[in-house]
Formats: C-alpha cells, structure tokens, sequence
C-alpha cells in the first residue's frame, strides 16, 4: 500500500486552494427540498464527473431519487443535504472535492466517485475519520469493504460475473481466450477471477492484451493486429465505455469483427450498450455482452419516462437514452441512505478531535465523525424492494446472483440468455432445462459458431517437429534431398498424421522439422513444443505421464506396452513321464473307470449267448480288460453278436477316437515348446544373475529399467534391429545382452523379420502407445483426437500398416545361424 501521508498533506494543502469556489455548492446544484421546522439537516458528499455522459445521468438519478423519498416519506425527521462536486475525470480533483466536502461542510457520508481509480484515495480517507463511502458504481474487487469497512458498494463486485462469462465460453467448447482490458485498477481487478474461472473449465488464456487508457490510434492499431497474428479467435473485453468504443471501431476497421471472430464483453460497458452512440453499436454487430438482469415492470417503465424528462431538465442540450442499470443503483442508494440516516436517528455533523492530532494541516484537523459508526450499521442492515430488485448488503456490498447475455444486433442489445449460480445458462429465467441459448448472430452476420480459433491470417504455417531415427525407418525415416536442399520425411507415423490431418473439415499447413541433436531423447523433442519452438511433434512418441504435464497429447494411434525378447533355445532335457502329461489326474482316472465299465457292459449283454465271452473267471476278468483296452487300436478279437453291445461299442470308438486325437495333439505341442525356450523369462532374472540388457537408444524405458534396479553399466542402448539380433546372438558373457526391452510395436516389427530365433518373453508393463503431441490448452489436438477415431477405425488404417509392416503375421524363414 503506498504512502497516503505525503498524498494526505498534498491534497489537503489543494483543497485549500479549491474551497473558494466550492465553498458555497459549486457544482451542479440539486433541487431544493421544503422541510419543517424541526428537521434535521445531513450533509452528504456527492463527488461524480459533472462534465461525462456518465456523470450528468447519475445526476439526473440522484435528485430524482431525493424528490420522490421525502415525496413517499414526508414525516421523516432527518433530511438528505447533498453537495455536490465535479471531480473533472481526475484523481487529484476527486481527493480535493472529497477533502473540501468533509472541511467546510462536515458531511457524513459520500456518494461516488464513479471510477476506481478516483475511489482508491477516497476509501481510504473515508476510513480514516469513519465516513461511510457510499459508491453505485465502483466494481473492480481490488477496492473491498473487507479492507476498508467504510466503503459501501451498493452496485455489484465485478467477480459476481466470472460464472457467467466461463458457462457462456463452457457452452460453446472454446479451449482458448485471450483477454483484453484497460491498463487501470478497474481493468486489473477481475483478471486474476476471470483466469481462475477459466482454469476451472480447463480453458487457457495465452495472452493477455493491456490497453493504456491513453493509447493513441497507431498503439492501438498495433495491439489489433498483434491480436489478429494470434490462432485463438475467442476475446473477453473489460473496459469503460469509451476505451471500448474506441477498441470496435478500430477492431471493424481492420477485419476482427468478420466470420469467425467471438468478442465477449463483461457488465461494465454490457449494462451501457443503449446508451452508446450509434457510430460504436453499429461496430459492435455480434459482440455477446454480460449484463445485470433487471426485470421489466410497470414501475420501470414509469421511471424511464420521469428519468428522460428529468435529464432532459437538467442537460437541455443532450438526447437522453434509456437509463441503465447504474443509474438504477444510484436512484437506490439514496433511498437506502435515506433511511439508514432515519435509522440512525443523526442529530449533528460534528467531528471529534483526535487528540494529540496533527493540527497542522486540513486533514488533521478534520478528526473523526461521530456518527459515521452508528450510520454505517444503519446503512449496512437496511433492505427495501427497490427499482433494481432487492437492495440487501452482504458484507457491505450488493449481491446479484442474476446475469443476461444479450447480442448486439441492430441498434441494441438483444436478450440470449440468463445466467444464474442455480442453474448456470437457461433461456428462460430460472429455468431447470438444460442451457439452450436463443440464435446468436456473430460477427460478420453469420450464425455458424466459431470454433474459437483459426490458423493465423499472417500465412504462418504450424511447425511440426519430427525425430530423426537411425533405426526402426518404418515409423520415421527423415532423408536430405541434395537437389531440394530440404528433409523429406516418411514413415507410418507421417502417414497416419497426414491422413488425420486431411481429414479435419479445415485445411492445416504445416510443415516438417527434423529434430537431430546429439544426447537428447525423445523428451528433449517433446519439450521443445513446450518452449514454443514447434506447434506440434509427430513420430513415435510414446504417451507417458510426465511429459503431459507441460503437453498436450492426443489420443493413442498404436497399441501400448513394454516387454522384452530373448533368444529361443532347445530345451535337450527329457522328462520320462512326459507322456501323461497331456491328461490331469482326473482325467486319467475318469477314463480309465470308462473303459472297465465299457468292457462289464459288453461282458453283461455278450456272455450268455457269446462262446467267446466264457469261461472261468479269470479268463472272463481279462477278457473284460482287454476287450476295453483293445478298443484304443480297433484290435479286439472278439466277435460280438448283440446288436445291443455293438452300439455300445460304436459309441466308445467315436469316444476313444475323440480322446486320443486330443492327446496326440497336446503331446505334440508340448514336446514342441520344451524344445525352444526363451533364454530368459523375467527381468528380475537377469537383475539378479548381473547380465546385460538392451534397450532401444533415445527411449523412455530406460527409466522403467532404473525403477526396477538396473545399472547404468547393466544398460545397453541400440538403435536397429540389426543391433538387436547382433547383440541377442552374442548374449551377456560375450558382449550382449540377454534381452532386448523395449515397446511393443518395436518387438513386434523385430519379430517379424527376425522370428524363428527369438520371441517375446516376461510380463507387460502398461503404456498408452503413441500419441501425437501439442501445447497446452491447444484446440486442435481434440479435433485431432476426433480424427484419430475415424481413422483408426476405417480400411485406411490398415493399408497404412500393410504398406510399412507388411504381413506380420507370417514368419519369413531366418537364415541366421546361431
């Protein structure tokens, strides 16, 4: 906080220079009110600028609003003195006209100033000596009555309007905004409200436009086309009225208020569009504006037209238009101060002498009102139905929990929409329905929504950053042309970022960028889209939670996954019992039981009209278990002469057929897999044993290995496949490695030329495959995202990987002698 004492001093010694015209109501004088005998008199500071548009309507509000509460009121005891001061649109003319007012005329509270520059001096004086300052139209939320407890805000906080503002840019998925506003306290306040709004619907402000209030036409000329270079199309404007109009008419002039443009303006200049001259509505065709809803009554009707007759009183020489909200505010702020002073039962306008004050100037010998306590609270605890609905102060200014969104067409604002904390966008107010806004017609008469960016106008084309590969060519292969002197890129990622990219409904020119720089990794190119020195990085970018903190990735276009291959080899160790392995136990004993049981049936039906099926017992046992037995190999020697047994039969042959088919084949199998094996089958194998690993040279895996506890000296990075096979065939005692680590579109490809020696061994350690990779916040990665979809889904995807990857699931024979 500055030093005032100095200021203080300043503006007292000012003040004294001033009081010889001020002495005596200089000023615009306020009608005189008839009063009884036994009236008390408060005296009320008016500080506003007599000589702004702004200044003589909230005039015109003020005696208004006198005339008609003590007209409604004649009994009152207390009667409102106002004297009224011009602070001639300055900040040390505002200081004089408040210190003259409390000197030569002890006044118990001041209404105004009407900007916020004017009220930071004045605030801070009113809460020096408890004079409650009373303003209906200083927003900006720097100036709060949590830090100054005699600044009474009876107009809205300017942080009331940032939910409506982000539902509006929420509705329409726009992901980027920059803001523009004036280099002031009232510009600066609501920034950090309106960014922390926006970070909550995850939408980025990439820039920030300042625009000094005294900014000549070529600064401001400068400032639109910086904004016009830009890719984001979406614009919150918040500034006073006549910065703003300055701001559209140059905006018309060079081409920002055409198709595709969006400019949103807040309720400072939204709850002043009838009022602007037709010159500054007419460039402003399309703006969406955010302003105070003020129910349309009878009541309002009536005042409009008493309003306009007294403007056109008091200002004969100007053409009143309809007043707006702050003229409402101020018509109730005197009614409230009215009867708070009613309230507060105000006998005098004396002022305590602090003592021990400094006496030697104006200010010090002002000391402290002794009613400013007691009317404060009065103020502060009064609630009326007014002209602008309920007057209730919270924490010492007016709630409004009630926004519209109007459109500029024609020569006004039309109603959109509503906005409440409740039930966020509506079409009608207070509406439960989901948010449904009225046709909105956007700059250059188009009704088509803009996506809220574009490529920029000034012929730049997005910068693709791509990574320059020794190895794997199938997904990148970056080759200098000599006669072009410029990188020809290919590869399946360039062929899937292309495709995507033709398939957007808008043209995107761009253009490829080799990333070669010895010791960097696939980060470091990432990060680069981060410093800004490319719009994007296309390639085999593996998506990995650490580098989507300061980037944007798509969504993925390749499977996901880590794992390693290891060298096959024959396992020469036979096990004897191998042979009952194809059946478990149970199995086992289920058919053996079957085929005891098959020969007693046969036994049963056959040995009594069967020879061959006699004889004594023990012949009788074995034929039973031979007969059963013999069936395996269709070798039984008995004739059977039951149709009955022999359809038993038929159906145990088709049985023992199924059964021995299906263990021929899981013998096989298994006798096949135990004679090639991998080397090795789990990471922490080869940790422990103190062998080498491979990895592909440039990739993040290397930091998954450093997780699980390998060394550096342990790690061995390769770039080809041949390097791959090489190093596999050497193995870790020669050289080697015993496994290669690495993604699975790597193995894979590996695989597919190189199968018969090698295979995928170990557990998979989840990734999210390639992603395509842009800044923050960017908007075309959704779109971009969305094509993926598409893509990835159609025909065109697989003749993409047909063409680099061919047939990978045949296995080419491997010449290649271990």
């Amino acid at each position: 906080m500055p030093n005032y004492h100095f200021f203080l001093l300043f503006f007292s010694s000012f003040s004294f220079i001033c009081c010889s015209f001020n002495k005596h109501g200089g000023g615009v004088p306020l009608p005189s009110l008839g009063m009884a005998q036994n009236t008390t008199i408060v005296h009320v500071g008016l500080v506003l600028d007599l000589e702004s548009l702004a200044g003589k309507r909230s005039h015109a509000s003020i005696s208004m609003a006198l005339d008609d509460f003590y007209a409604s009121h004649p009994s009152y005891k207390t009667r409102l003195l106002i004297h009224s001061r011009d602070s001639k649109q300055n900040i040390i003319h505002a200081a004089s006209a408040a210190l003259d007012l409390l000197k030569n005329f002890q006044v118990q509270v001041i209404l105004g100033p009407l900007t916020s520059p004017q009220a930071v001096f004045i605030t801070d004086l009113g809460n020096e000596i408890q004079v409650p300052i009373v303003s209906f139209s200083v927003t900006s939320p720097s100036i709060s009555p949590e830090n100054t407890p005699y600044f009474v805000r009876t107009t809205v906080n300017d942080s009331s309007q940032v939910g409506a503002i982000s539902s509006l840019v929420k509705s329409f998925n726009w992901r980027e905004v920059v803001l523009v506003y004036e280099n002031t306290e009232y510009g600066s306040g609501i920034i950090l409200y309106l960014v922390d709004a926006f970070q909550e619907i995850v939408a980025r402000v990439p820039y920030r436009s300042v625009i000094s209030p005294s900014v000549n036409d070529d600064q401001l000329n400068e400032e639109l086309y910086k904004l016009m270079t830009m890719q984001t199309r979406v614009f919150v404007v918040h500034m006073r009225s006549s910065l703003t109009s300055r701001l559209f008419l140059k905006a018309k002039e060079i081409g920002l208020m055409e198709e595709g443009y969006v400019w949103i303006m807040t309720d400072g200049i939204g709850n002043m569009i009838d009022s602007l001259d037709p010159r500054s509505i007419d460039a402003m065709q399309g703006v969406v504006a955010v302003r105070s809803y003020v129910p349309r009554s009878q009541t309002i009707a009536n005042f409009t037209t008493r309003w306009k007759a007294r403007f056109r009183q008091e200002n004969p020489s100007s053409k009143p238009a309809d007043p707006s909200v702050f003229e409402l505010w101020a018509y109730d702020t005197v009614w409230a101060l009215a009867m708070a002073t009613e309230k507060a039962r105000v006998s005098n306008s004396s002022f305590r002498k602090l003592p021990g004050g400094d006496n030697s100037t104006d200010l010090g010998n002002l000391g402290i009102s002794q009613n400013g306590p007691e009317l404060l609270e009065a103020l502060l605890s009064t609630r009326f139905r007014g002209l602008n609905g309920e007057f209730h102060l919270v924490n010492g200014q007016q709630q409004s929990s009630v926004f519209e969104i109007v459109n500029v067409i024609g020569k006004g604002a039309r109603q959109i929409a509503f906005w409440t904390p409740e039930f966020k966008i509506s079409k009608q107010f207070n509406s439960t329905s989901p948010a449904n806004l009225k046709t909105i017609i956007w700059p250059g008469d188009t009704i088509t929504v803009s996506k809220g960016w574009e490529i920029p106008t000034n012929g730049k084309r997005l910068k693709i950053g791509v990574p320059v590969k020794k190895g794997f060519n199938e997904f990148v292969k970056v080759v200098h042309d000599n006669t072009t002197n410029r990188p020809t890129v290919t590869g399946y990622c360039i062929d899937v970022f292309d495709a995507i990219m033709q398939s957007l409904p808008y043209a995107v020119p761009y253009d490829y960028l080799p990333f070669e720089k010895p010791g960097k990794n696939y980060t470091d190119l990432v990060f680069q889209v981060f410093l800004q020195k490319y719009d994007a990085v296309v390639g085999d970018v593996t998506i990995i939670s650490n580098r989507s903190n300061y980037i944007d990735f798509t969504l993925p276009y390749t499977e996901s996954g880590v794992s390693m291959i290891a060298l096959v080899k024959e396992n020469k160790r036979r096990n004897m019992w191998i042979f009952v392995k194809p059946l478990t136990t149970n199995l086992w004993l289920g058919t053996l039981s079957f085929f005891f049981f098959t020969g007693c049936i046969v036994w049963l039906i056959e040995h009594r009209i069967n020879p061959e099926f006699r004889g004594p017992p023990s012949q009788q046992l074995g034929i039973i278990f031979y007969f059963a037995f013999s069936t395996l190999v269709f070798a039984h020697r008995e004739r059977l002469q039951s149709n009955l047994s022999r359809v038993v039969v038929v159906i145990w042959v088709f049985v023992v057929l199924i059964l021995t088919s299906s263990y021929t084949a899981s013998l096989t199998s298994m006798l096949t897999v135990q004679q090639l094996q991998p080397t090795v089958t789990d990471l922490t194998e080869i940790l422990k044993n103190g062998e080498h690993i491979g990895y592909q040279d440039g990739s993040f895996v290397v930091d998954i290995l450093k997780r699980i506890g390998f060394k550096d000296h342990q790690m061995m990075n390769y770039s080809t496949r041949e390097e791959y096979k090489e190093a596999l065939i050497k193995g870790s005692a020669n050289g080697g490695v015993a496994a290669i680590f690495d993604e699975i579109p790597y193995l894979k490809l590996f695989l597919s030329k190189y199968c018969t020696n090698f295979t995928m061994a170990g557990k998979t350690y989840k990734t999210d495959g390639f992603g395509f990779v842009f800044p923050l916040g960017s908007p075309i990665s959704r779109d971009v995202s969305r094509a993926i979809l598409s893509v990835t889904e159609s025909d065109m995807m697989v003749a993409i990987e047909r063409k680099w990857f061919g047939d990978m699931t045949s296995c080419p024979s491997d010449s290649s002698k271990l």
